[in-house]
């Protein structure tokens, strides 16, 4: 037995999202039933959508930065009940037995990792369907807490754009007596700004754009440098601890790899299409590690959203219907938005 529900879905790499009917499994005694009240639009949604990772099964029912109430739990179920404020983000399942899983690192399972969307779908036989939908059903060990104190609209990006960046920053040790660069103001690089600054950091912006120094500086950094401005990159050679590249475009990154001190670390967090070339003395002059990392687990995401309650760290975001998706879309690609489209779901009843 399943629940009809309503969505917006791509029928194709061609076709603009639509309205579509997609069934919902019914709960099991594991399960959490969520009503969707807020759905972040992340470029991983335009990407599948496309099918521009050439990965994509139609339809795609894009959405992995997702915040909604309970309505109902199963029997089995201990840590949620009606009524919560919840999340649930790029994940819905994993194996849960090997070594990645059992570290709290389910990002990265090595047999059996449920996307949650675009993924074979273990309960339907089927693919997983994400956020752009009013509900949604999903194992409570992939179902986080977000704290009553957050504006739950502009708490939904945390769930991507947010644990990307927090990750990171947590995993290399970022805090105070630390200089820390983030590359790229948009929606990543504005969380970025905005961590690295929360866990005490001199924090310095890079961006291409001068219109976004005064931005940069609002949401936390100490400096802005114009990267296109040779002179101003000399300044900061050798000198940072730790560097969060968020762009996903081609770009020079050996650029930021001078910048860093010896055993300073460059960390790649967009993903530009094409491979980016690498100096192999831009490393080896200064033992610098060039890494790369994606989303949380579980106890992390719930540590970030944590950490986001007490110091009210949250997205900026710009509110729009869901009928206004394939118009986002084309601003994505612009970068016209400041720095997350987030959907009110409540638009999909219109």
């Amino acid at each position: 037995m399943s629940t009809s529900t309503r969505s917006f879905a791509a029928q194709s790499a061609t076709s603009p999202l639509a309205s579509y009917t997609l069934e919902r499994r019914t709960p099991t005694d594991s399960d959490v039933a969520i009503e969707i009240l807020y759905c972040g639009v992340c470029h991983s949604d335009l990407h599948q959508a496309r099918n521009e990772w050439h990965n994509s099964i139609y339809p795609v029912v894009p959405g992995h930065e997702i915040v909604g109430r309970v309505t109902s739990v199963g029997s089995f179920v201990t840590k949620f009940r009606q009524g919560d404020l919840v999340a649930v983000g790029c994940m819905v399942d994993s194996c849960r037995t090997c070594p990645q899983c059992l570290r709290g690192l389910e990002q990265y399972c090595d047999n059996d990792l449920t996307l949650t969307y675009n993924s074979p779908d273990k309960h339907t036989g089927l693919r997983t369907y994400g956020g752009y939908s009013e509900a949604v059903v999903v194992d409570e060990a992939f179902v986080l807490r977000v704290p009553e104190t957050l504006d739950p609209a502009a708490a939904a990006p945390l769930l991507c754009a947010g644990i990307t960046t927090y990750s990171p920053l947590k995993h290399w040790n970022v805090g105070p007596g630390q200089k820390v660069g983030i590359v790229g103001l948009g929606g990543l690089g504005h969380m970025g700004v905005k961590f690295a600054h929360a866990f005490g950091a001199e924090v310095v912006l890079f961006t291409t754009s001068p219109g976004k120094v005064e931005d940069g500086k609002r949401l936390g950094a100490d400096q802005v440098v114009i990267s296109k401005n040779a002179d101003e990159m000399q300044k900061h050679a050798r000198s940072f601890d730790f560097i969060l590249d968020c762009v996903s475009a081609e770009h020079d990154i050996n650029a930021y790899l001078n910048l860093l001190k010896v055993d300073g670390t460059l960390c790649l967090v967009g993903a530009p299409e094409n491979p980016l070339p690498v100096a192999a003395f831009n490393l080896l002059m200064g033992r610098r590690q060039f890494a790369g990392s994606g989303i949380g687990g579980i106890k992390e995401t719930q540590e970030m959203l944590d950490f986001c309650g007490e110091h009210n760290v949250t997205s900026d975001i710009e509110m729009i219907d869901i009928q206004q998706i394939n118009e986002a879309y084309e601003r994505l690609l612009k970068s016209d938005v400041k720095y997350r489209f987030v959907i009110d779901m409540a638009s999909i009843k219109q």
